[in-house]
């Protein structure tokens, strides 16, 4: 039997502690095990209780397991990874060190993402959440701190940082601060960051947790956009770049050569983050404008391409509105996931889209907006047609007998 306990920093009490107590083996991390003082030589201390799963299989089969976690250990926890493994853990959960976070900032958090930074990657992934959304809950990991964090988001995204640690502990310290001040300041294992834009920190009342619904339609027509007239790129081939970019929560789409900013501000309705690259002055006064109208986040850079995307955080996928085959060549070599373009010559946008390791195809687009329009589109390590592997099978569970 595998019971798992939530730590919220006070001593177990009740059934929690009953566990602890007739425990054949107790796991946890230091700081947990020092607030459930069970007895050292049944006690097992890891950083982190999803790298001993395979000690808790082995224990398990021989005695009662006891695995202390932070905070509700079914929320980004435990209690996943012991189900794959074929486990119906006993789980007594406490307080979330989300919930605990911004109670500490006195907001509600029915608005915040959550997001886990545990790796390198998803620390990239956790501050594009951050850029596009303005109440983020970002739980730190070895390599995922605050400092990390900071250098990601600063200097092009103005948040402010609560950073929490040890909450509901002895050591408990929240402190409110600037991410250039966060770069430099020493942490103590913290173990939430939240990542606010003070100006709409409170956020609105709404039906649904977290992430709000997408947007009802996109490729929206010419009127939406600042200035008045034809948008560089039109509605129907604006659908099918969206298409090729698929910009989704977590992802950093640049949109070069914006002109109003159209491509930019529909990945933001679709919850990526977004930057807006023009070399004129009026273009980059009506991206904001776009920005404002339609309540998204969007970074606006002025200058000239490629020169000025050395600057800039690394993309997923990157639309090219002009600048030739340099820029393409350019924005080819940071993007991770997709590159888009439209292009008066298809084939040579191809060829460079195919040198830089992407595979690459591309469309005529004809329809109510005049000229017909070619774009051009390439994805680094494409996966093959067809449908996608299953996914692994969970261990059977077989049910001894059924109720009545």
């Amino acid at each position: 039997m595998i019971t798992v306990i939530g730590h919220d920093g006070a001593p177990p009490a009740g059934e929690a502690a009953a566990r602890l107590a007739a425990a054949a083996l107790v796991v946890g991390r230091p700081r947990d095990l020092a607030a459930a003082s069970p007895d050292p030589a049944r006690t097992l201390i890891v950083d982190d209780p999803l790298t001993a799963l395979d000690a808790i299989d082995a224990a398990s089969a021989d005695g009662e397991v006891v695995v202390l976690a932070a905070g509700d250990p079914g929320y980004f926890g435990v209690v996943r990874a012991l189900r794959d493994r074929g486990h119906r853990p006993l789980v007594l959960p406490a307080v979330s060190t989300v919930a605990r976070a911004f109670a500490r900032a006195s907001l509600p958090w029915d608005d915040a993402l959550v997001v886990s930074a545990p790796a390198p990657d998803a620390l990239r992934r956790a501050a594009n959440v951050c850029r596009a959304h303005p109440k983020v809950a970002v739980l730190t990991g070895p390599g995922a701190g605050p400092a990390e964090l900071a250098r990601e988001l600063f200097p092009q995204t103005p948040r402010t940082f609560v950073v929490c640690e040890d909450l509901g502990g002895p050591r408990e310290r929240v402190v409110h601060v600037r991410p250039a001040e966060a770069t430099t300041r020493p942490w103590n294992d913290p173990e939430a960051v939240l990542v606010l834009d003070p100006r709409r920190a409170v956020g609105e009342p709404a039906w649904l947790a977290g992430a709000r619904p997408g947007p009802a339609g996109w490729a929206l027509p010419d009127e939406a956009f600042e200035p008045p007239g034809p948008s560089p790129v039109p509605p129907e081939v604006r659908a099918f770049v969206l298409a090729r970019l698929g910009p989704r929560l977590g992802d950093l789409v640049w949109d070069i050569g914006a002109g109003d900013g159209a491509v930019a501000v529909e990945c933001a309705r679709f919850g990526a983050a977004a930057v807006a690259v023009d070399r004129n002055a009026a273009a980059c006064t009506a991206i904001r404008a776009n920005v404002r109208a339609h309540g998204v986040k969007v970074a606006v850079s002025l200058g000239t391409a490629p020169d000025v995307l050395d600057h800039l955080p690394v993309p997923d996928a990157v639309f090219v509105g002009g600048g030739g085959p340099q820029v393409l060549r350019a924005c080819a070599a940071r993007a991770l996931r997709a590159v888009v373009t439209v292009a008066d010559e298809p084939g040579q946008a191809a060829a460079t889209l195919e040198t830089a390791g992407f595979t690459a195809r591309s469309v005529l687009i004809s329809g109510d907006m005049g000229t017909p329009m070619f774009v051009v589109w390439g994805d680094r390590g494409a996966p093959p047609a067809g449908r996608p592997a299953a996914a692994p099978a969970r261990r059977i569970e077989t049910i001894k007998g059924l109720p009545g």
